[in-house]
């Protein structure tokens, strides 16, 4: 049954933390409007998932995916945990629902076991790798490590997933469902991935699609926290829909490779690659971090927007904090 809007949680969703984790982005940290403004939220490259022990320790990851570990790195960078293993759940993990958004996390291990099934039997399928054979196993993997006992879903909706990944964290909040959302979007970037990638059309005005990069981003939305506010997600299927949404003005634009009505926006997947299922949550964490570091706003924030010609489109503001005013003036 759907949630009555009449009696949803009043309180503005926040954006309370947020991390990044891109291994080796386009050409480093290039020179341009894009590459400035990720350098500035994550000067130095992340590691790749075969690096992984060096943030979450190696205790826990046999058998771990790409996507999966990148997803972890990116959690417990988000929290500021030091590297290594939790000895016990984080505080407040018992209301916190997870929302993972990817299209292609699981792609190689499906290939491999069916492979392995049409040359043996089901009985040379590894116990330990086939839960990797579903595609929530990124979502339940960081509630088991991170004790989040929330709700946990998993989105794969093509190139509108990441909002589409915030909006239920949104939604969750909002009916009251749990009192913090990790919200995180990821794609890897090993050889079945970037083939079921370059399957997809390729955006308006160029003739070869980006190459898929592996990255990951999270961010926590909590309600009425202290942060930037999260503005409602909206769908967009016609081209109009997504000029109406960029008309307002904003100070940081960050667009979808070839969006209509996107001129003037800054587009990450030029500096990072093809991040596919990831862009929407990597483009909120840029964002909030943006407006969290003390540079000029000025109206309507940050805009963000995500999707293609073939999924459609989907776009959000993000505002800066709002600081109370100090009683008795002076």
């Amino acid at each position: 049954m759907n949630p009555d809007p009449m009696t949803m949680n009043p309180d503005p969703v926040t954006v309370t933390a947020h991390a990044l984790h891109v291994p080796d982005p386009i050409g480093g940290f290039a020179a341009t409007a894009a590459g400035e403004l990720f350098s500035s939220v994550a000067p130095e490259p992340a590691c790749g998932p075969e690096q992984a022990h060096t943030v979450l320790g190696r205790k826990g990851l046999l058998y771990k995916e790409d996507a999966t570990r990148l997803a972890l790195c990116a959690v417990h960078r988000a929290f500021g945990l030091p590297p290594g293993k939790l000895t016990e759940p984080l505080p407040g993990a018992e209301h916190t629902a997870v929302v993972v958004s990817s299209n292609v996390g699981n792609a190689r291990t499906v290939r491999d076991i069916v492979a392995e099934m049409r040359a043996g039997s089901a009985h040379d399928v590894s116990p330990l790798n086939g839960p990797n054979a579903s595609s929530n196993v990124i979502a339940s993997t960081l509630a088991i490590r991170y004790g989040f006992t929330g709700p946990n879903l998993m989105v794969c909706s093509g190139a509108t997933s990441g909002l589409d990944a915030v909006r239920l964290g949104a939604l969750l909040l909002r009916g009251e469902r749990a009192r913090r959302v990790v919200v995180v979007g990821v794609e890897p970037d090993d050889e079945v991935a970037r083939g079921l990638a370059a399957l997809r059309p390729a955006a308006p005005g160029t003739t070869v699609p980006v190459p898929l990069r592996a990255a990951a981003a999270c961010v926590v939305l909590e309600p009425g926290g202290r942060g930037p506010h999260l503005g409602d997600v909206h769908r967009h299927t016609r081209p109009d829909d997504i000029a109406d949404a960029l008309a307002p003005p904003a100070a940081l634009r960050l667009t979808a490779p070839g969006a209509p009505g996107a001129a003037g926006g800054i587009d990450l997947t030029a500096h990072l690659g093809e991040v596919y299922g990831a862009l929407g949550v990597v483009q909120l964490a840029v964002a909030a971090a943006w407006l969290g570091s003390g540079q000029p706003s000025g109206p309507g924030g940050a805009l963000i927007t995500c999707g293609d010609g073939e999924d459609g489109y989907a776009s959000v503001r993000l505002d800066p904090a709002v600081v109370p005013a100090r009683a008795g003036g002076g």
